[in-house]
């Protein structure tokens, strides 16, 4: 299924206005990728599995992009980072689709679990920080699957302003732009 996430933006090419190559040794995308205010996410429902991928500018999330340093920077990142884990609760979907939690990883340069062995990378950490979320649910009714709603992301990161879905479900592919005026898409 990891797998399919990854083809995912190759896939929706005609959809996507910015599409970007997914490189796993520079976790951060290109850099016209990184839009203050923007974030991506993608979605694959694949029979009983849905798996999201979000990726946003650490601005959007937390309010700044450099190393926490001072108490408060570091108890706003601890904040945003218990917020990520708790998915279900920032994306809003159906009660009667049962899903729950199977996997689920956080990446980014603030949480501090990244090890840089390049210089450049290392640099390239201080001008722009991104936030990667990986997650896999497991849905006991699929069908019930009608919608995902991101309400709840847009009031929790009120700086996030729109989001760039890309979706593949039971109806195909689609891509749509959601905004917290807009924050649905149907399956």
């Amino acid at each position: 299924m990891h797998r399919l996430l990854l083809a995912l933006p190759f896939a929706l090419l005609p959809l996507a206005a910015q599409a970007h190559e997914h490189d796993h040794d520079h976790e951060h995308g290109s850099l016209a990728a990184h839009e203050h205010g923007v974030a991506r996410l993608n979605a694959a429902l694949d029979g009983k599995t849905l798996e999201l991928e979000l990726e946003s500018p650490a601005m959007n999330l937390v309010g700044f992009e450099h190393a926490a340093r001072s108490d408060a920077d570091k108890a706003k990142v601890a904040g945003v980072r218990a917020s990520l884990e708790q998915p279900l609760a920032l994306f809003d979907l159906p009660a009667q689709a049962g899903c729950r939690v199977s996997a689920q990883e956080l990446e980014s340069p603030l949480f501090g679990d990244h090890d840089h062995d390049k210089a450049d990378d290392h640099a390239h950490e201080h001008e722009h920080s991104d936030i990667h979320a990986h997650y896999q649910l497991e849905c006991a009714t699929p069908s019930a699957l009608e919608s995902l709603d991101l309400a709840p992301l847009f009031k929790q990161f009120p700086a996030t302003q729109k989001i760039q879905v890309q979706l593949i479900g039971p109806n195909g592919q689609q891509g749509a732009e959601l905004t917290p005026s807009s924050p649905r898409l149907s399956f």
